[in-house]
């Protein structure tokens, strides 16, 4: 395997992996990505040096997998985890970006016994089934991860999360470099567009650097870009210039996260002038930016489409939204045995006082929205992962 970056945390893993992988690939690196969930492939969760694994190549690497693991008790997670290494191990590359998928203590990934880099996303409440049920216990798992000697360039945190982080460090062995005191990350405006100042702070010497806006919306994403750049600063022996750097941040892609559907059988339902919108996001964390984001939408209304599976709370989700939203519609993610039927979606958005009405699928929630409905708006569709790559596969 080649040099591993490990990436933990609830919300913002694949943000931040996007961004890497775009920056070490403009300076010129050849880069081997796992991540999960995939959208529309399978394909999508690895990436081998710098291209999807091909179906004949996935096929094979699975097919060993399985032979060798002769019948075993093993999960889906466990398999293919096993399967991406094994493609990863058989080709070369300059650096592997991995994805947890679930926590990190115990998380298929967490193999790598001596990664060059660890880093840790916000962390919150989120898979409280699996994790445990206060911040503290998530973050536990979460930090399980880190590595004695192997730095740690980890995002700003929850008050009560940075100290627990802290002492996790140190705990492990682990040199720490936290968003907030040894990096900053902040969004500036200049005369023509947005920019980004990323101030590093390390053994003494001070950096200041403006970069480009990132290439993906949001201001959360300011502060993943910035997290993907101080882990860079962090990549021993790899030469990375401001010049790849500004070139990642702007051609990074990463679909799902904040991204606006142009064209498209679904974009075409819509009347003129109106926006269509997607997002991943499935967690109160998520709702929390989604929000945030709304501030910036404030010149027409805001409808809402979501899906959500069942180990998600509605209510929850929903409620950072309260007092944002027109429309709502709600339906169940097609082809998802374990998510929510619309109308116990639509039932808990309105107990957030939200007008809110269960959809037989997306283009009936679409056609709800805009029935009698005549002034430019926008809708965003949320609530999952899942639904997000249904939304993509139909819109072609």
């Amino acid at each position: 395997m080649p040099p591993v970056v490990h990436v933990a945390g609830t919300n913002g893993k694949g943000s931040v992996i996007a961004f890497l992988r775009a920056i070490v690939e403009a300076a010129g690196y050849r880069t081997h990505v796992a991540i999960s969930p995939h959208l529309v492939r399978f394909n999508e969760r690895i990436r081998v040096a710098g291209e999807i694994i091909s179906d004949e190549a996935l096929v094979a690497v699975l097919e060993e997998c399985e032979h060798v693991n002769g019948g075993d008790p093993i999960t889906f997670f466990e398999i293919t985890t096993v399967a991406a290494l094994l493609a990863f191990s058989r080709t070369p590359a300059d650096i592997c970006l991995l994805e947890t998928g679930l926590g990190g203590r115990l998380d298929a990934t967490n193999v790598i016994k001596k990664p060059m880099l660890t880093a840790i996303t916000p962390v919150s409440m989120d898979h409280q089934a699996y994790l445990g049920d206060t911040l503290e216990e998530i973050l536990r798992e979460k930090a399980g991860i880190l590595k004695s000697g192997v730095p740690c360039v980890a995002a700003a945190q929850e008050r009560k999360a940075t100290r627990l982080l802290d002492r996790h460090c140190k705990d492990a062995g682990a040199p720490l470099f936290r968003e907030g005191r040894e990096w900053q990350v902040r969004q500036v405006k200049d005369e023509k567009k947005d920019g980004m100042l990323v101030l590093t702070d390390q053994g003494g010497e001070s950096k200041t650097r403006r970069l480009p806006a990132p290439g993906l919306v949001g201001r959360h994403q300011f502060h993943n870009a910035g997290h993907a750049v101080a882990c860079v600063d962090h990549l021993a022996g790899f030469m990375v210039t401001d010049s790849a750097i500004a070139l990642g941040l702007k051609t990074v892609d990463w679909p799902a996260r904040l991204q606006r559907l142009a064209r498209g059988p679904l974009v075409d339902r819509l009347p003129e002038g109106w926006e269509l919108w997607l997002d991943g996001g499935h967690n109160r964390a998520a709702a929390k930016t989604l929000a945030a984001q709304y501030r910036q939408w404030r010149d027409r209304p805001l409808h809402l489409i979501v899906g959500m599976l069942n180990n998600r709370d509605p209510v929850d989700f929903l409620q950072p939204l309260e007092g944002k939203l027109a429309r709502v519609r709600t339906l169940a993610i097609p082809g998802e045995a374990n998510a929510h039927d619309a109308e116990t979606l639509a039932h808990a958005a309105r107990t957030l006082r939200l007008d809110a009405e269960p959809a037989t699928g997306l283009a009936a929630a679409l056609d709800g929205i805009t029935v009698d409905n005549d002034r430019p708006a926008r809708v965003l569709i949320c609530g999952s992962l899942y639904l997000a790559g249904v939304v993509l596969t139909e819109n072609g």
